[in-house]
């Protein structure tokens, strides 16, 4: 268990080396357990289905979690109405409910409340500052009013947009994270990795750095660049990292999302625990001293990340009760060959099969080249119609 004691703010313990670690990814996993709608991915479950919200919460708590993060992903109003997206709850409700959730968790155990806010709707169909500010500024008011801990502007892919995101949420006076959707090659103007944190450090990001779209080792790569560019600069900041719980070794510039396999086909790709500890040592020696995960990282995945830095953090995690280190329960299975298994240098030198021999090992992604001002981006209530998925249909056959 963590060490008792009054909890300190995020910057206290990364000021002081610690590591602090994030939790997983809510959409998906809720998603998978029938509580999040693939499309939207909007969060409504916060206020639906508190209890599914609750228990995952939980889970990442007793993994090893020091973050709860609100369940608000995606919850501006602009993107609860898109597309035809029905709702029986506003924005405020859902931002509220979540806010509720993550407290009463986390106080269950050493654990900090985050309150996060995302891209919009809003500004892929090119309105204006002021206007997305104002959707920002409309979630801000509610983690105000719930006394967050933090603030994480997370998955953006322009580095202007995340700028206004932070630009809104330092108001609150609360430290603030800033963490793109990006990899090496920089966000979809083409801005590096580097200038990207430079950038969102000027804006007011007290903590810089990647989220989902690409594999663990492709985020850290990514952090490390944004955090030279930011060394080069002058600039001091803390780094984070919260990668997707698949490998993309085939993945552009837009990440898994580009990929056939997106979103209901990417189990194959899915990292075992054992990848996960190379993932966390890998964070840990560049100097990412926030580390967490996003789409696909379940419980045990972050349970790995917090065994694999036991020693740099003094403790196990309470859900370590149930889990021999390196396979060691393994001991007491029946069968002789599977006891042959609880030993480190099986599992880190596995190589897993697939079990699907007629499948690649990778795909090619659509690589539509589409962002922000581009027709098909426009964004609007209405449901899509048939009209507009015609073409997509038939763009989608002739590119395979």
């Amino acid at each position: 268990m963590a060490p008792a004691g009054a909890k300190r703010n995020i910057l206290e313990r990364l000021d002081a080396g610690e590591i602090v670690i994030g939790d997983g990814g809510f959409v998906f996993a809720l998603e998978k357990r029938g509580y999040v709608k693939a499309g939207p991915w909007t969060p409504e479950a916060a206020a639906e289905h508190p209890e599914a919200v609750r228990q995952l919460h939980r889970e990442f708590l007793r993994a090893g979690s020091n973050v709860m993060q609100t369940f608000t992903f995606y919850a501006s109003d602009d993107k609860l109405e898109n597309r035809g997206n029905a709702q029986r709850f506003t924005g405020a409700q859902i931002n509220e409910a979540a806010c509720d959730l993550a407290r009463e968790v986390a106080n269950e155990g050493d654990a900090m409340v985050a309150g996060g806010v995302s891209q919009t709707p809003s500004y892929l169909s090119c309105k204006g500052e002021a206007e997305v500010k104002g959707i920002f500024k409309r979630q801000l008011n509610v983690f105000v009013k719930k006394n967050v801990d933090f603030m994480i502007a997370e998955y953006f892919e322009h580095v202007e947009e995340a700028e206004w995101a932070v630009q809104v949420l330092k108001t609150s006076g609360k430290p603030v994270c800033a963490s793109l959707c990006i990899g090496p090659d920089g966000d979809l103007n083409g801005v590096s990795p580097g200038d990207c944190a430079v950038r969102l450090v000027k804006a007011g990001a007290n903590i810089v750095g990647i989220n989902c779209h690409f594999d663990p080792m492709t985020c850290v790569k990514t952090v490390k660049m944004m955090k030279e560019g930011v060394e080069r600069a002058g600039l001091k900041a803390h780094y984070m990292v919260q990668p997707l719980a698949y490998h993309t070794p085939d993945c552009n510039c837009q990440g898994f999302i580009d990929l056939p396999e997106f979103p209901f086909g990417l189990e194959p790709r899915i990292l075992t625990r054992w990848d996960m500890h190379k993932y966390a040592r890998e964070a840990f020696n560049v100097g990412i001293r926030f580390i967490g995960g996003c789409c696909g990282f379940e419980p045990y995945h972050i349970r790995a990340v917090a065994e694999e830095l036991a020693t740099e953090r003094g403790y196990l995690p309470t859900a370590s009760d149930k889990h021999g280190n390196w396979g060691a329960g393994l001991e007491m299975h029946t069968k002789p060959w599977v006891r042959a298994r609880a030993r480190r240098d099986y599992w880190e030198k596995l190589k897993p099969a697939s079990g699907r021999p007629k499948c690649p090992s990778m795909s090619t992604p659509d690589s539509w080249g589409v962002t922000k001002g581009h027709a098909d981006l426009m964004q609007h209530k209405e449901a899509t119609s048939q009209d507009e998925l015609k073409p997509l249909f038939e763009k989608a056959k002739a590119s395979h």
